[in-house]
């Protein structure tokens, strides 16, 4: 039963494989190019479980000393899983002590896949999910400590490497923009980060944009579920 939702899951994290490969390959190099052991992105990766985190921890490691901030930059940043998590919440609900790490190491990719694939009944769900889990984060940890240390023997440029993150969000709002007919949320958030900008500079603007973006999305929300709605009955129709 194991191995046949190991089987069934490889494939799906194929695509993941490449993906991680290359950003925690530039997140190792980066590392250690700021100065810190291979070790660092090495843990980081396994314990931290969070891409875009990890990037960002690395100017926070070079700065003074700000716990508050660093916590509310966190939980900004991360906020998006705690919609993941009551989505998954039926699916993670009796999986006994594989929950525990499925939560823990829970990814955007991660969660992508485990809450969209539909199963054969032969194969069990929860080691479906535990094994898409267990490769993707395996892919991170294992790019990133590539990086860490193929950052001591090769050397190179390594300035604007940080746009790799930037890369990565960008092709995923383009990805969203295309998926959905439906472009307010997109603009709003647009909005709010550019207002933001311009108001706080660019070393601050990240929380102060997120949380309007929250703002508005909650001064919005009937017109988000009347537009929803109205999908809904045109795909009955």
């Amino acid at each position: 039963m194991k191995f046949l939702a190991l089987k069934k899951a490889f494939p799906y994290t194929l695509p993941i494989l490449f993906g991680f490969l290359f950003l925690g390959m530039s997140y190792g190099f980066l590392m250690v190019n700021k100065g810190f052991s291979f070790v660092y992105p090495m843990l980081m990766s396994l314990f931290i479980c969070a891409g875009s985190m990890e990037f960002l921890a690395i100017t926070l490691l070079l700065s003074a000393f700000n716990p508050g901030y660093a916590f509310v930059l966190t939980l900004m940043v991360n906020a998006r899983h705690l919609f993941y998590g009551i989505a998954m919440l039926e699916k993670y609900k009796n999986q006994g002590i594989k929950k525990f790490y499925l939560i823990y190491a829970m990814c955007d990719e991660s969660f992508s896949i485990n809450c969209s694939t539909t199963l054969p009944q032969e194969v069990d769900e929860g080691w479906f999910m535990f094994w898409v889990t267990v490769l993707n984060h395996f892919y991170w940890v294992m790019g990133a400590t590539l990086g860490g240390l193929l950052g001591y023997v090769i050397h190179f440029n390594v300035k604007g490497i940080e746009f790799v993150m930037t890369a990565l969000f960008l092709v995923m709002f383009l990805d969203q923009w295309q998926q959905n007919k439906k472009h307010l949320p997109a603009i709003v958030g647009l909005i709010c980060s550019l207002l933001s900008l311009i108001l706080f500079g660019g070393q601050q603007f990240i929380i102060p944009a997120m949380l309007l973006i929250v703002l508005s999305f909650a001064i919005l929300k009937p017109r988000f579920d009347q537009d929803k709605k109205k999908g809904e009955n045109k795909t009955w129709t």
